[in-house]
């Protein structure tokens, strides 16, 4: 399996989190609906997709240039604060820095050098970052870094929708009640951060940016017929994300939400996030677009792997199949890929 990383810029507002498990869903769409996309129909790719998933797509990250380099803001591992950071001996002083270091819910991640330790990265809140963007940036480039006090490179926003009871003409109450939808809105020159893994025997990378240029196009998750979701591709480079993490590590920090394979790991450390699905396209007006609820480990959580056996691929988790009542051959990915780092005893 080869690993790209895939620079995307957004162009409208979003309504869905760019979450890798959503992104592969997207994706077999695309798959189903054109063969030609990799001259294989979706039933041929994914034959073999819960020994040897045909690709693997991460969450979207931010990516900052900083002090002249460019950094991930990647989630800050869903680890006890004590793994993380250094604490004062007195207690007075220690419950103090416990409470700034919860806040400080990112990390700033090198693109370009790999690390050895947690306790040796960039913690940031978004106050500090813009703070620091002030100090060292040009004003043309900080108006690309400025971020919500959730430092996702956007702002959040409530969008009134409402239904048109057609015999009225207007609202009213029950389902023509007005409502209100959260979605971000990012700002300009923002750019975002994907790593994909892909078997290139098949689906090539030129495949799989037209699939993703695609999506961007049509918009990508919730309210996309009213013009979110939409993003281009820029960019795409191969990497080894092994080259990034420790080169002794005992540890596996994901990028985008799994199901952890069973009896593998001695300690997992993560946030549970539950995938409550619904089928796109053309299923989504079927007697029953629902999936089965997923529950899965958030991206950012740290995997112990209990065998040297999980170094052996760049990803880890497993396919989640029986999700569907109305597409029996459904697949969830629950795999992602990792960055082998090193947890200190």
């Amino acid at each position: 399996m080869k690993i790209y990383e895939i620079t995307i810029k957004p162009i409208s507002g979003f309504g869905t989190p760019l979450k890798g498990d959503t992104i592969f869903g997207h994706l077999c769409w695309q798959i189903a609906q054109d063969t030609s996309l990799c001259r294989k129909s979706l039933d041929d790719i994914l034959s073999d997709y819960s020994a040897k998933p045909f690709a693997v797509i991460s969450s979207a990250f931010p990516l900052l240039y900083l002090d002249g380099k460019y950094y991930y803001a990647l989630k800050t591992p869903d680890l006890p604060l004590r793994k993380l950071f250094s604490f004062p001996d007195e207690k007075k002083d220690s419950i103090g820095k416990r409470k700034e270091y919860k806040s400080q819910k990112w990390m700033m991640f090198p693109q370009d050098k790999p690390f050895e330790s947690f306790k040796t990265l960039t913690y940031l809140n978004s106050k500090e970052l813009v703070n620091k963007a002030n100090s060292a940036l040009t004003h043309e480039t900080l108006k690309q870094l400025r971020f919500s006090d959730n430092m996702r490179y956007s702002i959040s926003l409530s969008q009134a929708h409402n239904t048109i009871n057609r015999i009225t003409g207007g609202t009213g109450s029950g389902r023509f009640a007005p409502f209100t939808i959260e979605q971000s809105i990012y700002y300009p020159g923002t750019k975002l951060a994907l790593f994909a893994g892909i078997n290139e025997a098949s689906i090539t990378i030129d495949q799989l940016i037209e699939g993703l240029n695609r999506i961007g196009s049509f918009g990508f998750g919730k309210d996309a017929s009213t013009g979110l979701g939409k993003f281009v591709v820029e960019s795409n480079k191969e990497m080894d994300l092994a080259h990034l993490g420790s080169s002794s590590p005992n540890a596996c920090y994901t990028l985008a939400p799994c199901v952890p394979e069973k009896s593998t790991y001695s300690e997992i450390f993560f946030t549970p996030f539950t995938r409550f699905g619904r089928h796109g396209d053309v299923l989504a007006k079927s007697a029953n677009p629902f999936k089965n609820p997923v529950i899965m480990a958030d991206e950012g959580a740290v995997l112990m792997p209990k065998g040297k056996e999980v170094w052996s691929k760049p990803y880890l988790g497993q396919a989640v199949v029986n999700v569907s009542k109305s597409e029996p051959k459904t697949v969830t990915q629950g795999y992602s890929l990792y960055l082998p780092v090193r947890l200190e005893e």
